[in-house]
């Protein structure tokens, strides 16, 4: 009715139908159209006569002439432009139409692996035992619990040097990337980022108008000797470079700290899968080889608990807590205290570990089914590179090849694989397809990659 009047469909003064007609008319209770009424006669869109009934308010002739026959086009700022621009570009392995039976999706976890029943007893007894001051706004650098959690078992699996106050509690590591480049970046200033990279990275630094230096990764990731002087920051991936998987050897971990050192730099250390390593002792993270305060660290739980989840955490250094506490209160207060109490006790009561030796386990032996049959299919008509650590790897066909073409053959075998191009921020000098396999069972992987190797 509200619509109707706006409209001019009723007009100013015409009379409205009784609510008992309408009731009838429509099939609803009486109660429904006085309730309804009640609230036009409350925003002045009608107005009741004793004696007489209720009529359309004779306010709404100025409403119809200013009714809206176009939408304005406002004016973005400079952030809403980049943001809008960045959507078509952005290039994530999303949940497709049309599924295929052998799907090699990258970048999320396996759900099926994760104990979702010990998870919700947790969140009820956590929801049950709150008391009511839980329920009011909570701190902005995150609950203390999930704080005190997360940095014992930072220092027991990634080696990384801090005390609790120190870890903010973010919504996902892109909170973090943003909330970092809002605290310490000025439009045009110089920013090193590898190349490849995460999108999501390379938009945020661009949203916030940053002038970007690509660097190129070899087989052992960035070289801190090609990085240029006069450069604010740097961002890296050292623990299993995305997307190309390769891992940053200890040589290059200290010549980038020496470098940052000497050109007052900071580097954002991004471990966003350093828990699945698979060969050797996991190097120690930069952030606990910097004894100076340089390093930002950034974790999250989307890649090892389960995506929806959407907690992540950065560490920050002693005198930058404070900035970035401040700015995560302005972004959106803090994030929802209840899933933090959970996952809280999820970590401490050993429950969080035990799961990640289960998927090592499970990502070992699907690993190591992948390896196997790319050595008995292709052999040497790929190089492979990221098989140390994560959860996928990079095939770079020997001979030339175009990726989309690659792609599509071998969509119609029923093999869904992912291009490297789009994470390029320089136009790429061969082809590359990313292969994930924390999401197949072995006789999946060995499957897909026979039917793949037809292709290629």
């Amino acid at each position: 009715m509200r619509e109707a009047m706006l409209s001019g469909a009723l007009r100013s003064g015409e009379k409205l139908p009784s609510t008992r007609d309408l009731a009838e008319q429509l099939g609803v209770s009486r109660t429904v159209m006085l309730l309804a009424y009640d609230q036009l006669l409350a925003e002045g869109f009608a107005v009741g006569r004793a004696g007489s009934g209720t009529y359309v308010s004779e306010g709404m002739r100025e409403q119809q002439s200013t009714a809206r026959e176009r939408t304005v086009r406002l004016r973005l700022s400079r952030f809403g432009s980049a943001s809008a621009a960045a959507w078509s570009r952005m290039n994530f392995p999303l949940k497709l139409a049309h599924p295929l039976p052998y799907d090699f999706a990258y970048g999320r976890s396996d759900v099926s692996a994760f104990p979702f029943e010990m998870w919700r007893r947790i969140l009820l007894r956590c929801a049950r035992t709150a008391s009511v001051s839980e329920h009011d706004y909570g701190p902005a650098g995150g609950s203390p619990r999930l704080q005190h959690a997360i940095c014992n078992h930072l220092r027991r699996s990634r080696a990384v040097v801090c005390g609790p106050s120190q870890v903010i509690v973010v919504n996902g590591s892109q909170q973090a990337l943003d909330l970092i480049s809002r605290v310490l970046l000025t439009a045009g200033e110089r920013v090193v980022i590898e190349d490849p990279i995460y999108q999501g990275i390379t938009e945020i630094l661009r949203a916030a108008g940053a002038h970007l230096l690509p660097i190129g990764v070899d087989r052992e990731g960035i070289d801190p000797l090609k990085l240029p002087p006069g450069t604010k920051m740097v961002i890296v991936t050292p623990s299993h470079q995305y997307p190309s998987g390769v891992i940053l050897p200890l040589p290059r971990r200290l010549a980038l700290l020496e470098w940052a050192k000497r050109n007052n730099a900071v580097i954002i250390e991004d471990d966003y899968d350093g828990e699945f390593r698979y060969e050797g002792h996991p190097l120690e993270s930069l952030q606990g080889l910097d004894r100076e305060g340089r390093v930002i660290y950034i974790g999250t739980f989307s890649r090892t608990v389960f995506s929806a989840l959407r907690i992540g955490y950065l560490v920050a250094p002693k005198p930058l807590v404070t900035a970035f506490a401040a700015a995560k209160w302005l972004c959106d207060r803090h994030t929802a205290t209840l899933e933090q109490e959970t996952l809280a006790e999820f970590i401490s009561s050993g429950m969080y570990e035990r799961y990640l030796r289960r998927v090592r386990r499970r990502n070992t032996s699907r690993r190591e089914a992948l390896l196997e049959s790319i050595r008995d299919h292709l052999g040497d008509r790929v190089e492979v590179t990221g098989d140390g650590a994560g959860a996928h790897v990079v095939l770079w066909p020997r001979r030339r090849a175009k990726e989309d073409a690659v792609i599509a053959a071998a969509a119609e075998c029923g093999v869904r694989i992912y291009g490297i191009a789009p994470y390029f921020v320089k136009k790429p000098s061969r082809a590359g397809v990313i292969v994930g396999y924390s999401r197949m069972g072995e006789k999946q992987i060995r499957e897909g990659i026979r039917r793949l190797a037809q292709v290629m």
